[in-house]
């Protein structure tokens, strides 16, 4: 098997100085990236800075034998996801890697939870997502290459109690690296997301006793074959917990027609409606916007 390296590439990976991000930029730089480890030190909740996450990272990489430069910009306003952008741009001269992995969490029950703490956490994992990603994906587009990876959670796939900050923001991110993948498509730009399960500090206070392993190294090769030039997919969601990784997608039933609609007829074909024997799957990556409008105009007009 050929050993699959990033020789010559840059990868920017925030929140890349503790958990499945330094796990991250320690998979990469020994693979020949060079790396810049964004990090603001900050708490779970969000709350102050500390440098020495993201240059201890740092040091571990050069250490090794590494190149990396640390970035303590915060993905949370435009001008701290373009300094981050611009960090690799500064120092490496490219960026070819962008792995938004930075997050916070506050929680709180939906009824109680504040719009400070909504809007502290969308700040950070979708609107920090977009910081990164507008500047990053137009320098890739120019270059004609890029590997985006952005961080989902099954939370946002599912959703999960007093999280509703974060399952929203998760869930998001996946629309967003839907377009990067389809506006990239002919530019050499892939995008794809990680849902990964991993025991970080955002389990902290969680009893997890009984877990199997689920070290943040479990989830670093996955990403590292998203972010690799050799990735054959785009525009999909990978799940990872505790060894297992698996693809996540979404389906709809094909449904009931009819050309007009009473709520007692809904009620009626609800059982229809609900079928899910026999699905529509609807990639993003090449048309699925496209052939879920064919789709559902070709039953109007049967």
């Amino acid at each position: 098997m050929t050993m699959m390296r990033f020789d010559d590439r840059v990868a920017v990976i925030t929140g890349g100085g503790r958990g499945l991000g330094r796990s991250y930029a320690l998979l990469l730089a020994s693979k020949g990236a060079k790396v810049v480890v964004d990090d603001t030190g900050a708490s779970i909740a969000g709350d102050g800075a500390d440098a020495s996450p993201a240059e201890d990272v740092v040091r571990e990489i050069e250490k090794a034998g590494g190149e990396a430069v640390a970035c303590t910009e915060s993905v949370a306003t435009p001008d701290g996801g373009r300094a981050i952008v611009e960090a690799a741009l500064d120092h490496f001269g490219r960026i070819d890697v962008l792995i938004h992995n930075a997050g916070n969490n506050r929680r709180a029950p939906l009824a109680e939870m504040t719009s400070e703490d909504f809007d502290a956490v969308l700040d950070v994992h979708l609107r920090g997502a977009f910081h990164v990603v507008r500047p990053a994906f137009a320098r890739m587009v120019t270059a004609g290459y890029g590997r985006i990876v952005l961080t989902s959670s099954i939370g946002g796939l599912y959703g999960n109690h007093l999280v509703a900050n974060y399952s929203a923001a998760k869930a998001g991110v996946i629309g967003l690296s839907h377009v990067a993948a389809l506006e990239g498509a002919d530019h050499g730009v892939q995008s794809n997301v990680i849902a990964p399960g991993a025991l970080t500090r955002l389990a902290e206070g969680l009893d997890t006793s009984a877990y199997p392993p689920m070290d943040p190294e479990l989830t670093a090769p996955v990403v590292g074959w998203l972010a690799h030039e050799d990735c054959s997919i785009s525009g999909e969601v990978l799940v990872t917990m505790a060894g297992r990784v698996a693809r996540a997608w979404v389906a709809e039933s094909p449904g009931a027609y009819r050309a007009e609609w009473s709520i007692e007829q809904v009620a009626d074909d609800i059982d229809t409606i609900r079928d899910t024997s026999d699905p529509w799957v609807l990639p993003p990556v090449p048309a699925g916007f496209a052939t879920h409008i064919g789709n559902s105009f070709s039953m109007a007009r049967s």
